[in-house]
């Protein structure tokens, strides 16, 4: 985080920063106020650095601090944002879970590779500070890295009047991650008579927005109002705005419960794209991962949207996670026994599919018919 820095308090002649429309003064104070927002998110890996420019992290583990060490540690690197989600948290004036998304976004995608997150820096770009918005986006951010079991160790907030309308803001986050080399997922395990698992998602995460907000549009649909096809007593902004679900915390517990078995034989993050265009991404050429989708129950939001927006069915699994926001490729003499491990865990766990001879594609069956 920026040092804390005095200035003079005598009036400068001529044009300042503040009269382009930025304000040191207020970034500074904004800085100065989430300190223990950060400090939440630290264990004993993070080393304390006041008033430097960067955030320090120890790599490789001490075996006074830590159980065990990496003989081979690879780091694992990921970034990504919120999208045009962030449109609906400014129209309804809530943004203290924003910052969960960011960091499940990045989190998500990183454990696919076997990984344990380890530290996450964000990113905040605005019109203008507004200490409440920033206090609250940032405050997602800490509990998302909370879920997430990795240190908050620093960000920027780029202020930029001139690129921003007011009010506006742009989220961006980045994760870095470590796993042992010869843990790491490789598609080129996957066998056939694996079985797939799918988690259930949290709703629509944070993918396929700028559809979202069209079919609002389209519809003339009202983010403070309640409609009985959600299945639901919240509002349909509530609704849309539900955080993404972090998966990390399980995902790193259920790896470091088969120390030696490599029960797991791959993993997607279910996110833009949908099930045939991230699951495929696990795969190699010599199989196919063949999907049932009667085997959960697609959320009444999907659906909704679906129908106010007259949208093909195809194009709402291209664009949406149908409510499986992660999926793990397991050896199938151990299914029951990860079944139960992620169910304790807190995830809602589905048998989805199989692998089989093929490809590498994903195949979907039993499609709902528009």
């Amino acid at each position: 985080m920026p040092s804390t820095r005095t200035r003079s308090k005598s009036k400068p002649k001529g044009l300042t920063y503040a009269d382009s429309g930025v304000s040191i003064e207020a970034g500074d104070k904004f800085v100065g106020s989430i300190g223990s927002l950060l400090r939440r998110t630290h264990g004993q890996r993070v080393i304390d650095n006041p008033g430097g420019f960067a955030g320090l992290l120890r790599l490789d583990y001490n075996e006074q601090l830590f159980k065990h060490n990496y003989k081979d540690p690879v780091l694992v690197a990921c970034a990504d944002g919120v999208g045009t989600k962030v449109h609906l948290a400014i129209e309804m004036g809530k943004h203290d879970t924003e910052g969960i998304d960011l960091v499940a976004m990045n989190v998500n995608d990183l454990i696919v590779q076997g990984a344990e997150p380890l530290l996450f820096l964000d990113y905040i770009a605005v019109n203008a500070v507004n200490q409440e918005v920033l206090y609250d986006i940032v405050k997602g951010i800490s509990d998302g890295c909370k879920q997430a079991g990795c240190a908050l160790i620093g960000g920027e907030t780029a202020e930029m009047n001139d690129l921003y309308k007011p009010n506006d803001y742009d989220l961006a986050g980045f994760s870095v991650g470590v796993v042992e080399l010869k843990k790491a997922t490789n598609p080129l395990r996957v066998e056939p008579g694996d079985v797939i698992l799918g988690l259930e998602s949290s709703g629509v995460h944070s993918n396929g927005y700028s559809l979202v907000r069209k079919v609002i549009k389209h519809a003339k649909l009202k983010l403070n109002k309640s409609y009985p096809e959600l299945g639901t007593d919240r509002t349909l902004g509530e609704v849309l705005l539900e955080p993404t679900r972090i998966y990390a915390a399980s995902i790193v517990k259920l790896l470091r419960a088969y120390k030696v078995k490599k029960v797991i034989s791959g993993m997607a993050h279910i996110t833009g794209g949908g099930m045939e265009g991230n699951l495929n991404r696990s795969l190699h050429d010599g199989v196919d991962a063949v999907i049932d989708e009667a085997s959960w129950e697609v959320p009444e939001v999907f659906r909704f949207l679906q129908d106010h927006g007259d949208i093909d069915e195809a194009e709402m699994r291209q664009v949406f996670n149908m409510g499986i926001g992660y999926t793990l490729i397991v050896r199938p003499t151990f299914v029951d026994g990860v079944t139960r491990k992620l169910e304790k865990y807190g995830e809602k766990v589905h048998v989805i599919g199989k692998i089989t001879k093929g490809k590498g594609r994903v195949k979907v069956r039993n499609r709902r018919s528009k």
